[in-house]
């Protein structure tokens, strides 16, 4: 798996920034350079598991 640009300390700051500001997780991951169906993609996992 190729290695992330984030550490696991910025990953949580951003996930609590999309949190605390109610924002949609497509804007947040494109203020950050993130492509935003990875970073939904384990939501949907959890939610359906």
């Amino acid at each position: 798996m190729k290695k992330s640009k984030f550490t696991e300390a910025q990953i949580i700051g951003i996930l609590n920034e999309q949190i605390q500001q109610d924002q949609k997780v497509a804007e947040v991951c494109r203020k950050h350079g993130i492509s935003s169906v990875p970073a939904a993609s384990p939501a949907r996992n959890a939610a359906a598991g």
